[in-house]
């Protein structure tokens, strides 16, 4: 029978056939629709091969099947995967998912031997075999695309050292940090964003291929020997846990929400700074839109979708946990819905890693725009605090009282604190000599910062060293 002919009547095939004498009628047509997951988990193609080869490696190795019959499997398991990766394979709804639409066309190449590869497996310890490698490789991505963000941040951190912006805690102006120390805050985090793909990947890394539908097998595998073929750790150690859990999948999904709720506020700080009222950055055409009626218009989209995503992230979480949670041991197939979640959340954070990595190498600082910001809001209230504390000898509550005194009197003269006469500052306390104008202004509150991971601008070159050597 021609190619043509055989991808046809596989896309046609009988879904009944799967079922073997069981099943004398087909299900419904709703049924089919329910039932088959094809369009999703094709995705796992690749992993799903993989697992066979080694799957069939084993197999012969230990005489369950003939070493002719092992060659023939391979060879044809082999061919299947180059059809796919031409896109010449025909995927069957009919046939439900990756794993039988793999295996039926490896009975059209290679007849009556395709029927032993399933031999001591099911497809519940086969899908959570490819899907637990197809997360690994899946945290790998993610863990390359943080660190091409902590790459550009790290550039804007060492460029903008010295830099002075405002600091804000609720949104309103607290102290003066410099850029260079903002950015690396976001270096930080994603730091710890890589630790939890990487911890997602080592526990994720057991094999749960041998437990077959849940109670392991009575065929004398060597779940050892497939493990170490796929690259993983060793094999899972409870047939029943194998083939039940996903946790995995949920730990890969709460590491991707917490990156991108990560990803999250750094756009709305791009959102923020790109707007004409601060002005702190500009981002280019590149990864700005413009107005289907406005010309005028440069809207931060990139920055505004990156937000947008972290919903697709958390979402999935909550999806994969709410499938999970009221399931009682071992496989139901309310899992089946565990691979949209996963494979949405994944999507979604890759795309969000290179748009960030790319707004953040784009972003050009407008560092007289911060410079003037920064100065605002009474920024350096602290370090006269400080300096009563320190020059004055008074307690740190007394001299926030006095502090406070003067921002007001500053409000009321219209002035900031540096230009504040000094008799007008002493006659609110007699301590303070012209000794506090050195601690006053933006530029000796942002030096006066060294403490380890302070903002000061020759701490955050030192930061930003010490994060080079750890991360890149």
């Amino acid at each position: 029978m021609p190619d043509s002919k055989r991808r046809r009547a596989r896309a046609n095939a009988p879904a009944n056939q799967l079922w073997g004498g069981r099943y004398a009628a087909g299900p419904a047509a709703v049924m089919t629709a329910i039932n088959a997951s094809i369009d999703v988990d094709r995705r796992l193609w690749r992993e799903d091969i993989q697992g066979s080869l080694a799957h069939v490696a084993m197999l012969a190795r230990q005489g369950i099947v003939r070493p002719a019959d092992a060659a023939r499997i391979t060879r044809g398991l082999k061919k299947v995967a180059a059809e796919i990766e031409a896109g010449k394979f025909a995927f069957s709804t009919a046939l439900e998912d990756i794993h039988m639409n793999v295996e039926a066309r490896l009975a059209e190449l290679i007849g009556k031997p395709a029927g032993r590869l399933h031999t001591a497996r099911s497809r519940n310890d086969q899908v959570a075999t490819d899907l637990a490698l197809w997360l690994r490789a899946a945290c790998a991505r993610a863990d390359a695309m943080i660190r091409e963000l902590q790459r550009a941040l790290l550039a804007q951190a060492e460029a903008h050292a010295g830099t002075i912006m405002p600091g804000y805690t609720h949104l309103q102006p607290a102290q003066p940090v410099t850029f260079g120390h903002h950015m690396l805050a976001y270096v930080e985090m994603l730091g710890r964003d890589r630790g939890r793909f990487a911890d997602a990947a080592r526990r994720g890394n057991r094999s749960p291929l041998g437990a077959a539908a849940l109670a392991g097998t009575s065929f004398p595998i060597d779940r050892h020997a497939t493990a170490k073929a796929l690259g993983f750790d060793g094999p899972t150690d409870n047939s029943l846990d194998s083939v039940a859990s996903r946790d995995f999948g949920l730990e890969f999904l709460a590491a991707c929400s917490i990156c991108s709720t990560h990803l999250s506020r750094l756009a709305e700080e791009l959102v923020i700074w790109t707007n004409p009222l601060f002005g702190f950055v500009s981002l280019s055409d590149a990864f700005t839109t413009g107005s289907s009626i406005m010309p005028q218009k440069r809207n931060p989209d990139a920055a505004e979708l990156v937000r947008g995503k972290a919903g697709a992230t958390l979402g999935a979480f909550v999806r994969l946990t709410m499938i999970l949670k009221g399931l009682p041991l071992t496989y139901g197939k309310d899992m089946q819905d565990d691979k949209p979640a996963i494979f949405e959340a994944a999507d979604a954070i890759e795309l969000s890693l290179a748009a960030m990595a790319g707004m953040i190498a784009d972003m050009k600082a407008n560092p007289a725009r911060m410079r003037a910001a920064a100065g605002g809001g009474f920024s350096t209230a602290t370090d006269l605090a400080d300096w009563l504390v320190r020059a004055a000898g008074l307690p740190f509550r007394e001299a926030h009282h006095v502090t406070g005194r003067l921002v007001r009197l500053a409000e009321e003269r219209g002035c900031d604190l540096p230009d504040l006469p000094l008799a007008a500052m002493r006659a609110v306390d007699k301590r303070i000599t012209k000794d506090v104008l050195g601690v006053l202004g933006v530029d000796n509150s942002v030096r006066s910062r060294r403490s380890h991971g302070g903002t000061a601008p020759a701490s955050v070159l030192r930061a930003a060293r010490a994060a080079r050597r750890k991360w890149l």
